[in-house]
């Protein structure tokens, strides 16, 4: 019996002896299969491809709504304050053989606006087109009416407080009104306007650098708006921005001092002619509604494209000679839209 017993136990252990080895034989192929799997993972995050991140555009983002403010150009009214803040600005003809410019701001909390001048009924399309509250100081009748008419988002700084518009010292009448960004706002509250904008940009922004290589060399550009006011650019290497001349002056930023300068220029030819609407003060008025002609200018090159506008408040579409919309480097623009026969020179 003792013998039996004995063998028993041996042949017990020896069960025991095999399961464990048996169980222990599977916990290491299990561990050793998460370890090839890991080491799998492990290679495949180091061979995989790195996530693209795109750039985002820095010249138009946001959803801020835009601001538009008419700045007076004469040569009394230099040099201007905040025009190297604008994304944007439009210079179009006015009366006197003189231009206005339109600057638009988004998003920036500029400090000094100006001199701010009176409305003019066809800067209105582009407002429209950049869904911008549209600022000024005084109007035409028929930029009145058309503010009326069109219901435009406008802030006339004649009938604010000077907190909010106030004239100047170191410059004369009517070339010495200023605001700034928090004052606009501040009005475009009180009147309960929309300070939001999701509209997409004008023109077609992009990240990646353009350079025009089937253009033609632009490093110097001249456009007459008449034989008193001609503005000038010039192309600087260094920065690959053009600095701004008019009526023969530097232009310099109102505050800081600082020359204005721009990445890109786009230049339209547009018909303008006199208003007769017995006021005698030769106001103008402008056909830019249809296909024009025009160049695109950047980093020393220029192009020539088209510039489509279908309606007052559409948005403008500017393509090259084989009918693509252009790309635009991220960066502020002057949009030039001078009289068809302008002698423009690009060089």
């Amino acid at each position: 019996m003792k013998t039996v017993g004995i063998v028993f136990v041996i042949f017990l252990i020896a069960v025991i002896i095999t399961a464990a080895g048996i169980l222990g034989y599977k916990i290491f192929l299990g561990n050793e299969e998460s370890v090839i799997s890991l080491g799998a993972d492990i290679i495949e995050n180091e061979t995989a491809e790195p996530p693209i991140i795109e750039k985002e555009v820095e010249i138009y983002k946001g959803t801020s709504r835009p601001v538009a403010v008419m700045i007076d150009n004469h040569k009394s009214a230099l040099p201007q304050g905040g025009i190297n803040e604008a994304y944007m600005v439009y210079e179009i003809i006015v009366e006197g053989g003189e231009s206005r410019l339109m600057a638009l701001f988004k998003g920036e909390n500029v400090e000094k606006i100006g001199p701010v001048r009176s409305a003019r009924h066809y800067f209105l399309d582009y407002a429209m087109e950049n869904d911008a509250i549209y600022v000024h100081y005084g109007w035409s009748p028929q930029a009145e009416s058309d503010i009326e008419s069109l219901e435009i988002n406008n802030i006339n700084g004649i009938f604010e407080s000077e907190k909010y518009f106030w004239r100047t010292k170191d410059k004369s009448a009517p070339h010495n009104v200023a605001t700034n960004m928090e004052s606009i706002l501040q009005v475009a509250q009180n009147k309960g306007y929309r300070i939001t904008s999701t509209k997409s940009s004008v023109l077609n922004y992009v990240t990646d650098e353009v350079n025009l290589e089937e253009g033609v060399p632009a490093t110097t550009i001249t456009i007459p708006y008449s034989s008193s006011n001609v503005v000038e650019y010039t192309y600087d290497e260094q920065t690959q921005r053009y600095i701004r001349t008019s009526h023969g002056i530097l232009n310099e930023d109102w505050t800081t001092g600082e020359e204005i300068t721009t990445k890109n220029i786009i230049i339209t030819f547009a018909k303008n002619t006199t208003i007769n609407d017995g006021e005698n003060k030769g106001r103008q008025t402008l056909y830019n509604i249809g296909t024009l002609n025009g160049y695109y200018i950047t980093n020393g090159k220029a192009i020539q494209i088209t510039c489509e506008k279908t309606t007052r408040n559409s948005q403008t579409i500017y393509k090259d000679l084989e009918g693509n919309e252009i790309n635009v480097n991220d960066g502020n623009t002057f949009v030039q839209i001078c009289p068809i026969n302008a002698n423009v020179e690009i060089q």
